[in-house]
């Protein structure tokens, strides 16, 4: 059940709770926020992902070191120790924990908490992969961006054939592990046999 409370309410509440905590308590709460940054990848290759992000978080005021601190926990392309780092994160009780390279960093974090808020950015659907019930009302503790590349195996093929009209074999390298490459495949076999035909 959502609750939906205005600003003016939503600030008397928080100012009722703050001024109710123990001062030994708040003695205890970190200094500034932190974020846990979960990623199937490497530092180096997430290094796009990273400036876009740090300038989001810039954008809105917060910035690295200064009033936020940022917890990353790299996959290096290994995703068995995504659900591991996931549960670090959770221990450190981060404010909220953004994932990046698809599903299998936003899965490991989903299955770690259901409390923290977890951002994803993947490139497939969502609901198919089992992180949100619907678009519509996605539910527990996670919200994103689908960017759904699963399914651009079909134009990428058409435009190489474009390219390379006398082209015979193409070859697609696609990692087994991610969790759209099943659907990718089945994509661009589809777009394949249309083109074949043509």
């Amino acid at each position: 059940m959502t609750v939906t409370i205005g600003r003016r309410e939503l600030l008397v509440a928080l100012g009722g709770a703050a001024a109710a905590w123990p001062l030994a308590a708040r003695a205890q709460q970190p200094a500034m926020p932190v974020i846990g940054y979960l990623s199937m990848r490497s530092a180096k290759s997430d290094l796009p992902m990273l400036a876009a992000f740090r300038q989001g978080l810039n954008e809105t005021g917060f910035v690295e070191g200064k009033n936020v601190t940022i917890e990353y926990r790299w996959g290096d392309g290994q995703y068995d120790r995504l659900p591991a780092f996931a549960a670090n994160l959770v221990r450190q009780r981060v404010a909220v924990i953004v994932t990046s390279g698809g599903g299998p960093a936003a899965l490991a974090a989903k299955m770690a908490t259901t409390e923290i808020p977890v951002v994803f950015n993947m490139g497939e659907d969502a609901v198919r992969a089992g992180l949100i019930a619907s678009i519509n009302r996605p539910g527990g503790n996670l919200t994103g961006v689908m960017s759904l590349l699963d399914i651009l195996g079909a134009k990428q093929l058409g435009l190489l054939r474009e390219l390379v009209p006398r082209a015979i074999t193409i070859a697609m390298l696609v990692n087994p592990n991610d969790t759209w490459a099943e659907k990718q495949i089945a994509h661009t076999q589809m777009a394949a046999r249309e083109l074949g035909q043509n």
